[in-house]
């Protein structure tokens, strides 16, 4: 069975436990996971007996060249349109939509449309079967994660005195692309100085100064799978504020990457980072989550975070990130990949987590 296959039947299962007789799903990253489309109009409907994607004309050669395993319809209709004009929704049933998807306006067009069935607003269902990563998506998950590595390693000699930090977040997704990756991950981000206590600073005109933390946080995008690092050095030779404050962000780091395991809640990992700079009179400073998951988005759920009731389970791929940010003064943040395993975690990065002094 193919991997493709195997989603949606485990998507059939999860609609049969909560009593669906099928799903109409929209949202575009739930699209590509179950059918492998990677355009930008398409839809699918599941249900026991039918694997439908539905799209227009401009996708004609594309879906056929990327989906598998679906029968393919091709229509410049409205999608559920089609699927009424094939008498694939019949009386009676109940159909999922994905409720964090759909507009108010585009629920009642589908229900106006097929009126004859109930359709049930849900949240998460694919999603949730795509935290459990499969072989697939781990390989390119790995991928990324090296690529990721490297540009860090090609970065690093073009750090001085002088530069910009605009002109360091340019050379990123060249390197990504130049060393493999279908493109950068997201806009990274490179903050100096007062700025590296801007959790998501953009890159400014900022030149890199003596006395800098400079926080890198960038990723590569590989088959559609992101990776996500962040590393922070120290311009000039550290201070002792330097290092007490990377050092306490380097062991809760560790310490949330030795707690992170299969079953392990979301608090549980957040906390381990959390309470370690708290106890070292950084608690305050500390202002988002330990964490995310990853996949065919950036962010995705579950969250490390006091927020998040969930837990781990083995084969999430999940970022580790806590940080410190003290305004005026800068910020450190370290973040690795990892793979959620049996009896811990297998974190995928490479790149030293060793104070690294840039002269």
């Amino acid at each position: 069975m193919s991997f493709n296959a195997a989603r949606v039947e485990n998507l059939r299962h999860r609609l049969a436990g909560e009593g669906l007789a099928g799903i109409y799903v929209t949202n575009l990253t739930n699209v590509r996971y179950l059918s492998g489309f990677t355009g930008s109009a398409g839809s699918c409907f599941i249900s026991e007996q039918e694997a439908v994607f539905i799209s227009d004309g401009r996708y004609d050669t594309q879906s056929r060249q990327q989906v598998r395993e679906m029968e393919i319809l091709i229509s410049n209709d409205p999608h559920i349109k089609v699927l009424a004009s094939k008498g694939m929704i019949t009386k009676g049933m109940r159909i999922a939509l994905e409720g964090d998807e759909v507009s108010v306006n585009e629920g009642d067009n589908i229900s106006n449309t097929i009126p004859e069935c109930e359709w049930v607003a849900t949240s998460q269902i694919v999603e949730k079967i795509a935290m459990v990563k499969d072989e697939s998506e781990i390989r390119a998950t790995r991928t990324a994660v090296e690529i990721a590595d490297a540009v860090f390693e090609q970065i690093v000699p073009e750090i001085r005195l002088g530069v910009t930090e605009k002109e360091l977040a340019t050379k990123i997704p060249y390197a990504c692309k130049i060393l493999g990756a279908q493109a950068e991950a997201f806009d990274p981000i490179v903050a100096s100085g007062a700025n590296s206590a801007l959790p998501h600073a953009r890159p400014t005109d900022k030149e890199i100064e003596a006395g800098d933390f400079l926080v890198l946080d960038f990723g590569a995008k590989c088959e559609g799978y992101h990776s996500d690092m962040t590393r922070t050095v120290v311009i000039g030779q550290a201070s002792e504020k330097h290092c007490e404050i990377y050092a306490t962000v380097l062991e809760a780091q560790r310490r949330g990457c030795e707690t992170a395991a299969d079953g392990i809640a979301c608090r549980a990992v957040d906390s381990a980072c959390r309470d370690y700079i708290k106890e070292k009179g950084y608690g305050s400073y500390f202002n988002h989550g330990t964490g995310h998951g990853l996949g065919l988005e950036i962010h995705t759920n579950p969250r490390f975070s006091q927020l998040d009731n969930e837990s781990v389970f083995e084969n999430y791929l999940m970022t580790i990130e806590p940080g410190v940010y003290i305004p005026e003064f800068g910020g450190v943040r370290i973040e690795d990949d990892v793979i959620i395993r049996k009896d811990g975690c297998e974190i995928l990065n490479k790149t030293s987590k060793e104070l690294m002094e840039i002269t």
